[in-house]
């Protein structure tokens, strides 16, 4: 295998067009979708299911709390799944990381984590050193490359995505392709969302993808915009 496809996308808990949202992860193709803002309340499991079977992937990672999941493609194999909450804030959303452990290839190994971190200063501080500890112990644990992805609220040189990016690269800001505002979907000003990768990983290219054909989807999908990065391990 040869290039691996990781998908960042915040889907706001499918309120929009859940159709445009599943063309959206289908053309992309990725090998695995880590997602924001999964619906988390009634019927959470079967819409998460639903979803993943129309996208053509399988639930490798992420449970209710926190509204986040790893989804795999076909082309990896589910090792093992987690999810870890983080410390609460009072009167704030619980923040979470899911982490999904993936073969790909002959045997080689990749963590591909998802989080969505807070909109204030403070707590999205915290959540990101804790993040950074949960993945540490996790690339010990079974001896592989993170690659985390996620909506980060904040844009590049912020305190937490410079704590993001003294440990890992800006996939986009590496090799970028396509576009780089994510938000919002029908006007997109701001990169806050991203994926990230250990210096081990070799990121081909990383950016929202501007195929007109998707792009088409993008505005009624949700409203942030994909971020697709194409990484090689060594």
């Amino acid at each position: 295998m040869g290039t691996v496809r990781i998908l960042s996308y915040n889907i706001r808990s499918l309120r929009d067009d859940p159709a445009a949202v599943t063309r959206v992860v289908r053309a992309l193709e990725p090998d695995a979708a880590c997602l924001q803002e999964v619906p988390r309340f009634l019927g959470w499991r079967c819409k998460r299911w639903r979803l993943a079977r129309g996208c053509g992937l399988t639930v490798a990672a992420g449970r209710r709390p926190a509204g986040l999941a790893v989804l795999a493609g076909p082309r990896v194999r589910v090792v093992r799944g987690e999810h870890h909450l983080l410390s609460p804030v009072p009167g704030l959303h619980r923040r979470g990381l899911a982490v999904a452990v993936l073969e790909v290839g002959s045997g080689r190994r990749l963590i591909a984590a998802s989080t969505h971190l807070d909109l204030k200063d403070e707590p999205r501080r915290t959540h990101t050193a804790e993040v950074l500890e949960l993945l540490d112990r996790a690339r010990r644990r079974y001896d592989a490359p993170v690659v985390l992805a996620g909506d980060v609220n904040e844009e590049p040189g912020g305190a937490s995505w410079d704590l993001l990016t003294g440990v890992f690269q800006d996939a986009y800001a590496t090799a970028p392709k396509g576009e780089g505002p994510t938000f919002s979907a029908r006007s997109p000003r701001r990169r806050i969302d991203g994926v990230f990768a250990d210096p081990g990983v070799e990121i081909a290219a990383c950016g929202v993808p501007d195929d007109p054909a998707v792009m088409a989807d993008y505005a009624a999908a949700t409203d942030h915009r994909p971020v697709l990065a194409e990484i090689r391990l060594a």
